[in-house]
């Protein structure tokens, strides 16, 4: 584990908010990571993907960035638009 990694788990040993709060950012982030990654090894823009989904690639970008608060039917359309599927699994 390099320094920052040690540094996250000793702030989260000490701070349960910090920890909660670590966790559901990393999440909104893994989320707009993995939608950005797809899109990019399709070999898709953000303005083809917003073309296919009516809106514009401001919006595209901010979902790819701030993937906070997304709507479970946005997260589908956007699958739709890479041609994938969406599947959500509850751990």
């Amino acid at each position: 584990m390099d320094d920052l990694g040690k540094y996250i788990e000793k702030r989260k040993k000490k701070s349960p908010p910090f920890a909660k709060s670590f966790e559901a950012g990393y999440e909104n982030f893994r989320m707009g990571f993995l939608l950005r990654q797809t899109r990019e090894e399709l070999g898709m823009t953000q303005e083809e993907v917003a073309k296919k989904l009516r809106t514009k690639k401001s919006a595209i970008s901010r979902i790819e960035n701030h993937a906070e608060d997304i709507r479970l039917s946005t997260l589908n359309r956007y699958a739709e638009a890479l041609g994938k599927k969406l599947h959500v699994v509850m751990q």
